[in-house]
């Protein structure tokens, strides 16, 4: 299948751009590397360098002709949502609306899109959270994800293509940026190893879904596969409090038992964690690695990356 993954150069997307091209896919990324890597990009893989927001990102998406697009590139940041929601929803909402619009009329049949069931929902009164919860974002992130949504649905409603909207939890695995507010698992680990001081927001015991990202590219094969329509949420069902969490972590890269703490984010949700059966019974997918062998995977990256920087300085 002709595929093109937007933010193909970046953590998830990378991954799944590999997956992709073992499938036999012939593929094509639009990235803007303003977070991804030139490293993560693959031989042979068709590169159109564009942010979403550009005609480039349309011109590309109409040369290349995909039978699906995979919709990843975003501006990630939660925190960063909330002090500047303007540049947020350039990205998330105009971005993703060119992108759509984009496929509608170069013919792609199905669009998959990147969405957030961290974020989409707000403070749920049903946990696991399904799908049909009322949604009542905290962030413009948040928002600018639902809207993503409602979009894709309205292009696709007018138009023969599929749109799939995939409710991500909290992805973390090898190549997340450790540097952003997005990964606390990349956070706890790059600094665990390098030995530097780190503290966890509040008391610790909000929760999270945390979601390896090899469990998320197989959710993506598994949609496209599938060719369903409608809102699926890709998470584990399970809620680890970031306490729990850097506990695992601790243990795995030799920090100390327990973390400093310092004052609670605003807006930050206290609960999350997002009800996987629609994916299970439609998609067929369910995920396999769990948080432990998750966190062992993440911190080898780490500790790799750690012990050539510890090289390179000496």
């Amino acid at each position: 299948m002709r595929i093109l993954v937007t933010g193909g150069a970046g953590f998830i997307g990378s991954h799944l751009v590999e997956e992709l091209l073992r499938r036999g896919d012939t593929v094509a990324i639009l990235d803007d590397f303003s977070s991804g890597k030139r490293e993560h990009v693959p031989e042979g893989v068709t590169l159109f360098t564009s942010s979403v927001v550009d005609t480039a990102a349309r011109e590309a998406i109409l040369d290349f002709r995909p039978e699906a697009v995979i919709h990843l590139a975003a501006q990630i940041d939660v925190r960063q949502s909330m002090e500047h929601p303007l540049h947020d929803t350039t990205i998330n909402v105009l971005g993703t609306v060119n992108v759509l619009t984009a496929c509608a009329e170069a013919g792609a049949g199905q669009v998959i899109f990147a969405s957030s069931g961290g974020t989409v929902y707000g403070e749920s009164d049903v946990i696991p959270t399904p799908e049909d919860h009322p949604n009542a974002p905290l962030s413009f992130y948040g928002a600018a994800k639902r809207a993503g949504e409602i979009y894709g649905m309205m292009v696709a409603a007018q138009h023969p293509m599929l749109f799939t909207a995939l409710r991500y939890g909290n992805v973390y695995g090898p190549r997340q940026d450790p540097h952003g507010e997005a990964g606390v698992v990349a956070i706890f680990c790059s600094r665990l190893f390098g030995h530097e001081p780190l503290a966890i927001h509040g008391d610790g015991e909000q929760t999270r879904d945390y979601v390896f990202v090899t469990d998320v590219v197989a959710a993506n094969c598994a949609a496209l596969d599938a060719r369903a329509p409608g809102i699926f949420n890709i998470g584990t069902g399970l809620e680890t409090s970031v306490n729990a969490l850097y506990g695992v972590i601790a243990r795995r890269c030799g920090g100390p038992e327990t973390a400093a703490h310092d004052a609670a984010k605003p807006g930050e949700q206290r609960r999350s964690c997002i009800d996987i059966s629609r994916a299970r019974d439609v998609l067929h997918w369910t995920p396999r690695v769990s948080l432990a062998d998750g966190i062992d995977a993440t911190a080898a990256f780490f500790q790799m990356k750690h012990d050539l920087s510890s090289q390179h300085a000496h």
